[in-house]
C-alpha cells in the first residue's frame, strides 16, 4: 500500500481486491433485492473487469489481506464527464461519511482529469439513495427504462478553475 494512500485510507483497487468488491457490493446492496425484486447491478457486476479498465478505489479495514471493505467507489471517465458507476458502503459502517469521503474523491478526481461534471445513475426505487445524492449537489436530469429496470440520471456540475 505503500504510496498508494491518498485520502483517509482510500487505496486505488489490485486485481487481488476483486473479491472483497463482490463481497462488499452483496452486503451493501442485498437490503434492496425485496424492495426492487431484483438484483442491483453493482451486485452481479465484474469487479475484475472493473479493476482492469476503470478507476477503482476502496476503503480497506485494517489489514488489507483478509479482503474485507469497508467501501468502494468505481469511476469511468468519460471524454465530458466522470461516470459513478457505483458506490458501495459495508452496512455496519454506513452514517460514519464513508460515502461522503467518497463522493468528495470523486470530485477530486474529476476535477484531476478536467471533467466539468460528475454523471450517476440510480434505481428510481432507491429514494434514499436519490435523497442522499441531492443533498450531495446533484441533480436528477431524466428518467430511462433500462429492461426491468427504471432508472434516474444525475449530474453534479464542478465549478471551473
Amino acid at each position: 500500500m505503500s504510496g498508494r494512500a491518498v485520502l483517509d485510507g482510500l487505496v486505488r483497487a489490485t486485481p487481488q481486491d476483486a473479491d472483497g468488491l463482490s463481497a462488499l457490493a452483496r452486503r451493501a446492496y442485498q437490503h434492496y433485492v425485496p424492495m426492487l425484486n431484483a438484483v442491483p447491478v453493482p451486485m452481479s457486476a465484474d469487479y475484475a473487469a472493473h479493476v482492469r479498465d476503470h478507476d477503482v478505489w476502496v476503503l480497506p479495514w485494517g489489514a488489507r489481506q483478509g479482503g474485507w471493505l469497508v467501501a468502494s467507489l468505481v469511476l469511468m471517465p468519460n471524454p465530458d464527464h466522470l461516470m459513478i458507476e457505483s458506490i458501495a458502503v459495508d452496512p455496519a459502517e454506513q452514517g460514519k461519511g464513508h460515502g461522503r469521503m467518497l463522493l468528495d474523491w470523486a470530485r477530486q478526481r474529476a476535477r484531476d482529469l478536467k471533467l466539468p461534471e460528475i454523471r450517476l445513475y440510480t434505481n428510481v426505487l432507491m429514494t434514499r439513495n436519490r435523497a442522499w445524492y441531492k443533498r450531495a449537489g446533484f441533480a436528477e436530469t431524466h428518467e430511462e427504462q433500462r429492461g426491468d429496470k427504471r432508472i434516474v440520471h444525475m449530474k453534479l456540475a464542478l465549478a471551473q478553475g
